[in-house]
């Protein structure tokens, strides 16, 4: 397990150094962390509406931090070009994430193809019957997106990473609430990746190698 919990906190780290040097994106981090806790809260109640904030609240305001705000030139801090770090992502990179988004947007005409969803649903009566059934098919769409990525990555990788990625991305909003819950108030200064990476490298040997020191 200490190997699995290492690995974890490697891809968390290189999460955050590659894909996390705006402030802004980190606090558009950490309002979309926020609001999927409350996606969290209610999915099994409804899982519909749990859908519908997590697309239109925490993935909008989370992939328009990555989209709009992080620079995309070369890394001086981490000493990457873009195209590497687009090569490298474990999860969905910028191209991965086009092709979802772009999903996700066409999705709902299924519902003008089929209203009953393939016997899943009763035909909406008004639109906020209309609006609750795109939350299915959008929850569909992320359980889905979810899933092919964790099958595409055991088959291009191997099934410790897919695990590790899944487990990451389950928990990422707890992590990005106490990694960026400060972000808001420092948006004119640059990010301390080297205090950041001092702490995550203590933390992993640690779990390596839990003999405390004499």
């Amino acid at each position: 397990m200490g190997g699995f919990f290492a690995s974890l906190k490697a891809q968390r780290w290189d999460d955050h150094r590659y894909y996390h040097h705006s402030r802004i994106n980190q606090s558009l981090h950490f309002v979309s962390a926020i609001s999927f806790l409350y996606c969290y809260a209610i999915l099994f109640q409804d899982p519909a509406q749990a859908a519908l904030v997590a697309w239109l609240v925490s993935m909008v305001s989370r992939q328009s931090g990555h989209f709009f705000f992080e620079p995309r030139g070369y890394d001086e801090i981490n000493h990457a070009t873009q195209e590497y770090k687009e090569r490298i992502k474990v999860g969905y990179n910028l191209h991965r994430k086009r092709i979802l988004l772009a999903v996700w947007a066409l999705s709902p005409l299924i519902l003008w193809i089929d209203p009953t969803l393939l016997g899943w649903v009763k035909p909406a009566a008004d639109t906020a019957g209309i609006i609750h059934h795109v939350g299915y098919v959008w929850f569909a769409v992320g359980a889905g997106g979810f899933l092919f990525r964790i099958v595409q990555l055991v088959i291009q990788q191997d099934s410790t990473t897919a695990a590790v990625w899944a487990v990451k991305i389950v928990t990422d909003p707890f992590h990005d609430i106490a990694l960026y819950y400060k972000s808001p108030f420092y948006w004119e200064q640059k990010p301390d990746h080297e205090q950041l990476q001092a702490r995550l490298v203590e933390e992993i040997e640690f779990e390596d190698d839990p003999t405390p020191a004499r």
